[in-house]
This record gives structure tokens, C-alpha cells and sequence, in this order.
């Protein structure tokens, strides 16, 4: 009697609007995108907010073991969803915790001092931890040759390469399966990775600066790129798909914002959470909400609403 009723009962159409696009690939973008923020925040609160600064390290270390934490959940799951944010969350805390705080440390051991503004006098333009940075430009360069090679990638961007470029290795293997979670916490932290270093080297004064013409010209063309693939995924229908899909879309859109903030067009006040308490309490809640509301949000719903419209076109 309730299994019968449940079938015929016409579909929640708020259920319906939110399983749809554009909202499924909105709510993945926003969570990533503001993320990138929060990540600003976390690593200036453990450095200049928080009492006893000489324990820095060990809650970098503890941030990092709570990523690998989630990593092995994840990688352990059958649930795509979950795996996917799993993964997503466990790279952020990783490249948080273990790879930006390896940089702040060696910065720290070598006496590596922080970049000046030359625009504003006192203001640190790059701290000295990403001018560190700039030296894992090699292993970056390797590693990113091995995943342009990948015959098993299903990256868009590396498959374009391959098409185009003649650079197939070969058909993808037989029966590969792919482990969700440590897919999306590799890209999560390879996309931040890759983009964290382009941006250093073009703000390099001896190389271009971030008044050359040639960075306007970069701002100009990411901003295009990041509207592509925003209207891209906002057509999409798989919660996981579009989980993967927008975080280099959402990190590509954050460069506009990077190089805005390093143009001083406006305040960025994630980077200074002492003094834009409400603005960070925000942002927070609305994370938090828009997770809670992913994670109540199948995998893929596009058939089942198909199914469902049709039923109630033939009672209707």
C-alpha cells in the first residue's frame, strides 16, 4: 500500500529543481570555490591568530594526517558521492597541511625573506614561502608529463592534448577501475599546485611582473576560460561529475580573483579573519550548508526524473 503510494505520489518538485542543473554543478562551484578562501584563512589563523605559535607545525602536521585520514575513507568507499567529497576534502587538507606548511618550514630554515610590495610600501607582495615554492617548478614539470601521457586519463584537458596533439600511448586498459576518492584528491591538489606556480612565476618581476602587459592579457583569457567551463557545468546532471569537474573550474575562476587581490582592487578580507569575523562566519555556514545539502544528493537523478515526469504526463 505505502510502496504503491510512494509510486504514484507526484514528484517533489523542490527535490526535482535541485537534482537538476544548473544547481547540481552551481553548489559543487560554490563549495570549491569559497574553499580556496578558507584554505587563505586556515593557514593565516594557524600562523598569525592563534596563540603559541611554536606548535604551528604540529597542527600542519595534524591538518595533513586528518586529509590522509579522509583519503583512506574515501578510498575505501563503494559510495561515489562520498568518495568523490572525501577525496576532495582530504586533498585540500593535505596540500593545506603537509605541502603548503613544508614550504612555510623550509622558507623559515633557509632565511628565505618575504617579497615587498614596491606599490605599497610595508606590504608584503609574496610571502616567502611560495617564492620557495617556485623551485618545485621541475617535479611539476615531470609529473605533469606522466599525467599528459596517461593512456587511462579521463581529464578533458589531457584528452584534448592527446586528440589533437597525436599523443595517444595506447588504449586505456581493460577493466580499470577508478578509485574516486584518490582521483579528486589528486586533482584537487595538483590543479592548486599547477596554478599556485604559474601565478609565482608570472608575478616574477624579472620574468613579466603583475603589471605587465602580458599578465593583463593572461587575467583577460582565464577570465573566458573560467566562463567556459562554468557554463559547461552548470549543465550537468551527476553530483560526482560535476564535484570533479568543478574544481579546476572553480580554481581557474579564483585566479581572477588572485590576481584582482594582487592588483589591490579590492580587500581580501579571507585574509584577514581577526578583523572580518562576520563576513568568515558567512562563508563558513554557507559551506557548511551547501554540504550538508550534497551530501543528501544522489549520485544521478537524471533517469529517475525522466521516469517519473513520464508517469505523471500518462496519469495527467
Amino acid at each position: 500500500m505505502n510502496t504503491e503510494a510512494a509510486r504514484t505520489a507526484p514528484p517533489n518538485r523542490f527535490v526535482q529543481l535541485f537534482y537538476r542543473p544548473p544547481f547540481v554543478g552551481l553548489v559543487a562551484f560554490v563549495i570549491v570555490f569559497i574553499v580556496q578562501a578558507l584554505g587563505h584563512t586556515v593557514m593565516i589563523v594557524m600562523e598569525d591568530v592563534w596563540p603559541g605559535e611554536e606548535h604551528v607545525y604540529e597542527s600542519a602536521f595534524a591538518l595533513g594526517a586528518l586529509g590522509a585520514a579522509l583519503l583512506f575513507v574515501g578510498m575505501k568507499s563503494d559510495n561515489e558521492v562520498a568518495a568523490t567529497w572525501l577525496g576532495f576534502w582530504a586533498g585540500t587538507f593535505l596540500w593545506t597541511g603537509w605541502v603548503e606548511f613544508s614550504f612555510v618550514w623550509n622558507a623559515s630554515y633557509l632565511g628565505v625573506p618575504d617579497l615587498m610590495d614596491p606599490n605599497l610600501p610595508g606590504e608584503i607582495a609574496t610571502k616567502a614561502e611560495y617564492l620557495v615554492m617556485m623551485s618545485s617548478v621541475g617535479i611539476l614539470g615531470a609529473t605533469l608529463a606522466y599525467f599528459m601521457l596517461n593512456k587511462d586519463t579521463k581529464c578533458n584537458f589531457f584528452l584534448w592534448f592527446q586528440r589533437h596533439l597525436k599523443l595517444r600511448t595506447g588504449k586505456p586498459t581493460r577493466g580499470y577501475e577508478r578509485n574516486f576518492a584518490a582521483i579528486t584528491a589528486l586533482e584537487t591538489i595538483y590543479v592548486i599546485w599547477f596554478f599556485y606556480v604559474f601565478l609565482l612565476f608570472l608575478y616574477d618581476e624579472s620574468i613579466l611582473g603583475d603589471r605587465h602587459p602580458v599578465t593583463y592579457v593572461v587575467f583577460f583569457l582565464n577570465t573566458i576560460w573560467a566562463v567556459y567551463l562554468f557554463q559547461r557545468l552548470m549543465k550537468f546532471w551527476r553530483v560526482t561529475t560535476a564535484i570533479r569537474y568543478a574544481i579546476p573550474t572553480a580554481i581557474i575562476a579564483w585566479n581572477v580573483v588572485e590576481i584582482s587581490g594582487r592588483w589591490h582592487l579590492f580587500t581580501e578580507f579571507w585574509e584577514k579573519p581577526q578583523e572580518f569575523a562576520l563576513e568568515m562566519g558567512l562563508l563558513l555556514a554557507g559551506i557548511v550548508m551547501a554540504a550538508i545539502l550534497v551530501v543528501k544528493t544522489p549520485s544521478g537523478k537524471k533517469a529517475d526524473l525522466s521516469r517519473e515526469e513520464l508517469a505523471a504526463l500518462k496519469r495527467g
